[in-house]
């Protein structure tokens, strides 16, 4: 791989996250003037503008100094943010993902051309008085002049009383092959915590890598000494000195105290933090299974041969492949805010679509899911959020006629319960008319009339997750498809998760998704039938109970039993594994609020294991989400309660 390939990645990373805290803050500044979101999008958009030029992708620079000239006005006082103005700022955004996306794709951004988007904000500079100056940065780049002319410099960009001042030495290392690039990342990091007085060489000059890879500055901040350190270093960057600025008596500067904190410098600089790629991490991850596989055999080998000094040493081995497991598991863990930060944007775009008010609130981004979760679950709260918002929350006249506030409310949280993760999605608009949906079922011909007269709300409300179902009265591009809750439904439980809903009919409704924190290693127990094995999930399972055959009940077409006042159908796994005579133990298992009884021979044990998903070549299969390998080989299929109940 050459260098350039391997800076390829790194601009992807920094810039993606660039890229999404614009965004964010973006939506914010749409609410209202606010100075901290204006700072955290200059600073981001200046990155990626340098990042952009440093790499050679001069499309995306382009389009990076354009914004950067409207956001300097908005900055500066000069111009406010508008409806329109974001619009485009948002448009232009898009651009810049699309450009993001080509360029990880190995491409450099020069297939989509920004022309378009460029012309629209200088016309905007232009009506907002700042393209009357060729130099329209210079309110900003003042703060950039060469060290050789300190007053100069200072006096362009004063420090703000009374803040300390910094002298900052930021050396790259020799060997880095993209001196700017990391330069600039390190300047975009102290920007955030103060203010650069003085720099030298100017950004102009890194941007276009006329450095010799040492940058001199003077940044006023209050964030304290060790803060600006951590924001200079990096990957790549060799050293740090920082000296504070004296008030009185600047022009003495003792040179050993400075070679003192240039050498604590190079004692404290470590790389803390890693960027792995996610392909390796499966690797790991598949490796930490196949030892969890063979714990398991090497723990039956132990108990068949009752050897003292083998039992110690599979305990140790036991130990440290749990302890490796749970590290690899905590690595794999991402925060929900990856997604969940997505989503503002889609409520501003479709409550804009449909002339609606509405606050759009998120909680609980912190909680974390394991990767493989996290990356079935983004369509899902799409869909769930655009229907919240599209389907739920009514017109500003329809909620004052309602005697409602003319803003709707969404409300996206999430939180741990015990081993699962529950998301929610709640809104205060028009809820689930139970009665419409009933209508249009007899409709499209889902129940007749007489059916659907006897659907409790709860059953009529299921009906919204059949394929091809729709409530909407005309097709949009946003609903009315019949696309939409059923897929929701597929997608949930390809992550072994359930969906519920409870909706009041003119007051909202409220989506609850209960996922589990990981799919890769579960607890089971095992059962055999017919002399053959099956594991069934801990998590679905409510007790075991003795089963007798002549206390069992025929309704319909199946057989049901009484177990503690509660009538459970018996699900019997003949197509599975056969039929057996002895099937003396009962299982009972619950999805949602339903529960049934699964009849097995024998209870081996609970048993830590590894599920395979069945592979294309097998197909899906009802009632089975995967198998698993135990420790004597075995290779056995793992139950999937939510699509037997």
């Amino acid at each position: 791989m050459s260098e350039f390939e391997a800076y390829r990645g790194l601009f992807v990373a920094e810039s993606r996250e660039n890229h999404e805290n614009m965004v964010k803050n973006l939506l914010i500044l749409e609410k209202g003037s606010n100075q901290d979101a204006i700072d955290e999008i200059f600073r981001s958009i200046h990155t990626l503008k340098g990042a952009s030029a440093s790499m050679g992708f001069a499309d995306m620079e382009r389009l990076c100094h354009a914004m950067e000239d409207i956001f300097q006005l908005i900055r500066s006082g000069s111009a406010e943010m508008s409806q329109d103005l974001g619009n485009l700022l948002l448009a232009c955004s898009d651009m810049l993902e699309q450009m993001i996306d080509d360029v990880e794709g190995g491409g450099d951004s020069s297939s989509l051309n920004p022309d378009d988007q460029v012309q629209s904000l200088k016309e905007w500079l232009e009506k907002l008085g700042g393209g009357k100056s060729k130099d329209t940065k210079k309110p900003v780049q003042a703060d950039h002049a060469p060290a050789a002319d300190t007053d100069a410099a200072s006096s362009s960009a004063p420090a703000p009383d009374g803040v300390p001042e910094f002298d900052i030495r930021i050396i790259v290392s020799p060997d880095c092959m993209m001196k700017d690039v990391r330069a600039m990342i390190a300047i975009g990091n102290l920007e955030a915590l103060g203010t650069i007085t003085m720099i030298t060489p100017s950004k102009d000059d890194i941007d276009e890598g006329k450095f010799d890879g040492t940058v001199n500055l003077r940044i006023s901040s209050e964030a304290g000494e060790e803060a600006l350190r951590t924001a200079a270093q990096g990957s790549e960057i060799a050293t740090v000195e920082i000296t504070q600025v004296q008030t009185v008596k600047q022009d003495k500067k003792p040179a050993e105290p400075e070679k003192k904190q240039a050498s604590s410098a190079e004692k404290s600089r470590e790389i803390k933090n890693l960027r792995v790629d996610i392909q390796q991490l499966d690797h790991i991850m598949n490796l930490v299974e196949d030892l969890v596989i063979n714990r398991g055999r090497l723990k039956q080998i132990a108990e068949q041969h009752r050897i003292k000094e083998m039992d110690e040493a599979i305990g140790m081995v036991d130990r440290s492949v749990s302890e490796l497991q749970n590290l690899m598991m905590n690595i794999r863990m991402i925060p929900l805010n990856h997604i969940f930060n997505r989503l503002p944007r889609v409520v501003r775009d479709v409550a804009q679509y449909d002339g609606k008010e509405v606050e759009f609130v998120m909680e609980g981004g912190e909680t974390e899911l394991d990767r493989s979760v996290m990356d079935g679950l983004n369509d899902p709260l799409l869909h769930l959020i655009r229907n919240s918002v599209n389907h739920g929350i009514e017109s500003p006249e329809a909620r004052e006629a309602a005697g409602k506030s003319r803003k709707g409310f969404v409300k996206l949280a999430a939180h741990r319960d015990r081993d699962n993760v529950i998301i929610e999605i709640i809104d205060d608009g028009a809820g689930i008319n139970v009665e419409k949906i009933k209508k249009k079922a007899v409709e499209k011909g889902f129940v007749t009339q007489e059916g659907a007269d006897l659907l409790t709300d709860d059953q009529a409300i299921e009906l919204l997750f059949q394929p091809g179902f729709s409530t909407a009265d005309k097709i949009t591009d946003i609903s009315g498809r019949g696309v939409g809750l059923d897929v929701v439904r597929k997608s949930i439980e390809a992550l072994k998760g359930t969906i519920r809903v409870e909706s009041t009919f003119g007051k909202g409704s409220r989506f609850e998704l209960l996922l589990p924190p990981t799919m890769a290693i579960v607890d089971v127990m095992i059962v055999r039938i017919n002399g053959k094995r099956l594991a069934i999930p801990i998590s679905s399972i409510v007790e075991v109970a003795n089963f007798r055959r002549n206390t069992t009940h025929r309704i319909g077409k199946g057989e049901a039993i009484l177990l503690r006042d509660e009538v459970l159908q018996i699900f019997w796994l003949d197509d599975m594994v056969g039929s057996s005579k002895v099937c003396e133990i009962l299982i009972v298992v619950q999805y949602q609020k339903r529960k049934c009884c699964v009849p097995v021979d024998v209870v081996e044990g609970k048993q830590e294991v590894v599920v395979k998903p069945l592979n294309r070549f097998i197909g899906t299969t009802r009632g089975v989400s995967g198998v698993t390998i135990l420790g004597d080989g075995d290779v056995v299929p793992v139950l999937d309660v939510n699509t037997m109940v």
